[in-house]
């Protein structure tokens, strides 16, 4: 039974313009469930991956797979920390640690200001062991990802988990709070909200620091995670260009989408499974390169990690992984 949606009337931000990406050739590495989310890698080059059914998989950089873990939940962003511990946003279960050598699963957060988190979505780490994360909505879990973004209600977040366990709201009334990284330089985080259209930076240092300042706008497809790559461009994965027909009903009478929430599953807007990576210059929010091109087994990207010269790449679309050649 699917939960009933309270839309409002909203204005989509305009769609600008980016550079061509080149097209490429991608490498597609099956995995055993669908799903993988999001991918990141640890210091040994190693992949890590969650997927559909709970399962959290290492993947060696040849292909080959090993389930380690199981959240019993949903596996969406990831990180891993300084200590080796894999960090997993779970849109039932929160933000948990996973000790990649035993299998053991910690939870770190489960709730907010004593409220359970609905739609822990993305994590990262600052080189002084603080943990950041966000939460795309505060209303639904993982498999009614649609109906925040019918909804075009700003119901995600912004946290910080401190040392002591302290968990701070740094930001709220995000629209579909998602991927999150640290700049190479360590003074700010870049998040994406997905139904926004836009990367932004929260400042950690400087005089800025508390505020947020936007990075890159009006992108002309919806950014999912988000990592910072090895010469400190924010890479990007936009699941899916923005839909003129879908986001056309913003400004309109609410009572509309809620037809179309309404409707079965084949007849909802879809994500168009190409193959979409943006990096931006963390500094100018220009685009400063990527890939954008088709593949019959892969696409929908919803996850992008840059390894061993390596463009890695999720998506919720396929029970694969790829990779294309930088």
């Amino acid at each position: 039974m699917k939960p009933p949606i309270h839309p409002v009337r909203w204005q989509p931000p305009p769609v600008d313009p980016i550079p061509e990406q080149p097209g490429g050739s991608v490498t597609v590495v099956g995995l055993p469930g669908d799903g993988p989310e999001d991918i990141v890698v640890d210091a040994d080059g190693q992949l890590w991956t969650g997927l559909v059914d709970g399962r959290i998989v290492r993947i060696s950089p040849d292909g080959g797979h090993t389930v380690v873990a199981d959240t019993a939940g949903r596996p969406l962003g990831m990180h891993v920390a300084r200590d080796g511990r894999v960090l997993i946003c779970d849109s039932y279960r929160g933000l948990l640690a996973l000790h990649p050598d035993t299998g053991e699963l910690t939870t770190l957060v489960d709730s907010v200001d004593g409220r359970k988190l609905k739609f822990c979505s993305n994590v990262t780490e600052t080189a002084d062991g603080t943990i950041y994360f966000t939460e795309s909505t505060s209303d639904f879990h993982f498999e009614h990802f649609l109906a925040p973004i019918l909804e075009a209600r700003g119901t995600g977040g912004l946290f910080r988990l401190a040392a002591d366990g302290t968990v701070t709201t740094l930001l709220d009334g995000l629209y579909f709070a998602n991927g999150v990284t640290v700049t190479a330089d360590g003074s700010a985080l870049v998040f994406a909200e997905t139904v926004a259209r836009r990367l932004s930076k929260y400042w950690l240092t400087g005089p800025e620091a508390g505020t947020v300042t936007p990075l890159a706008v009006n992108l002309p497809g919806m950014p999912d995670n988000i990592s910072t790559g090895s010469d400190g461009r924010i890479w990007t994965a936009l699941v899916t260009p923005a839909n003129p027909a879908a986001e056309g009903l913003m400004p309109r009478a609410p009572w509309i989408r809620k037809v179309v929430w309404r409707l079965p599953a084949r007849l909802q807007p879809k994500v168009n499974p190409e193959i979409w990576v943006v990096g931006f210059d963390a500094d100018t929010g220009a685009a400063v390169g990527g890939i954008r091109t088709t593949h019959p087994d892969f696409g929908g990207v919803t996850g992008v990690v840059e390894s061993a010269g390596r463009l890695w790449m999720s998506t919720i679309e396929f029970p694969a992984v790829a990779y294309a050649e930088l």
